[in-house]
């Protein structure tokens, strides 16, 4: 096709994740955000239930998930903190039962190795770790399985508050924060082609940073991995259109689209048939795909 877009540089681009292969290059996976917490931001416990947090799975994999990324454990510090073996109980069975239902990518959202340990054992296949591969262990466990990591930036980590969060320059130092961890895990034994950056919106920043990593999202990008962004429903868009909770899908899908155009290539999102749409319709206007059923004009 002509006028085709070309890709950032990517650091292997046709990656095999789980049982299901990537080209970077010219498509964007579409992750399932599934929460098995009471009181997470956006969801507010509707999938905390077991069988509610596995039927929202297997929904959002008939709606065009390529992904599904299950927590157990919120960021926030406002939620109150589990044991380790509680965010095993939660996670684990969730990642067991989808995990028989699909081929979809799983990944597990924590930051402690055990949890990491035990949802690999049942089935998942990305550690995606909002602390950076941060803690004690957590690196060794996805080396030693192979699994796939998302290296995401944040200043405190989970379940730790960070006041008032300040920087000289956002994008240059979560940059600089990325390629650290990056580095830190390649030594650990992780191979390259196992990596994915997350630049963390809303983590830790308020709503100036992150509208500004969305506007220089190319300066992330740039760096090489794969990059997912997480900027679902996230206060930074409630904040930007001064829309509650429920009323800040459009923001997402524009927010999305922007992210995509500057190079990010896989989407966490609660909203799985309206991103899956607009981000096939942002493919086929980039010259990654065909449209489904052109006969407009044609006969």
């Amino acid at each position: 096709m002509t006028g085709e877009q070309r890709s950032p540089e990517i650091i292997s681009p046709v990656r095999r994740i789980g049982r299901r292969e990537f080209d970077f290059d010219r498509q964007v996976a579409v992750m399932a955000i599934v929460n098995r917490t009471p009181n997470s931001f956006h969801d507010q416990g509707r999938t905390f239930e077991l069988d509610h947090a596995v039927a929202a799975a297997t929904k959002a994999v008939d709606e065009g998930a390529d992904w599904v990324d299950i927590g157990g454990f919120a960021f926030s510090a406002a939620q109150a903190s589990i044991g380790v073996q509680e965010e095993i109980d939660r996670v684990v069975p969730v990642i067991s039962k989808v995990r028989g239902a699909t081929d979809a990518v799983i990944s597990v959202d924590t930051h402690r190795p055990e949890v990491a340990a035990a949802a690999l054992e049942a089935g998942a296949d990305v550690i995606n770790d909002t602390n950076g591969l941060r803690e004690p262990g957590m690196a060794e466990v996805a080396a030693s399985t192979g699994a796939c990591v998302v290296v995401t930036h944040s200043l405190g980590g989970p379940g730790r508050r960070v006041f008032r969060p300040s920087y000289t320059d956002v994008v240059a130092e979560v940059a600089g924060f990325l390629r650290e961890r990056v580095a830190a895990v390649l030594a650990a034994g992780i191979a390259p082609d196992r990596i994915i950056i997350d630049p963390g919106h809303d983590l830790n920043k308020n709503t100036f940073h992150s509208l500004e990593l969305t506007r220089r999202l190319e300066e992330i990008t740039a760096i090489g991995h794969p990059t997912l962004v997480a900027l679902s429903n996230k206060d930074f868009i409630g904040e930007t259109l001064d829309r509650p909770q429920g009323e800040r899908k459009e923001g997402t899908i524009a927010a999305n689209v922007i992210s995509i155009l500057k190079g990010a290539r896989i989407l966490r999102v609660h909203d799985v048939a309206a991103t899956v749409a607009s981000v096939r319709m942002t493919e086929a206007v980039l010259g990654w795909r065909g449209p489904v059923a052109p006969s407009h004009n044609l006969a």
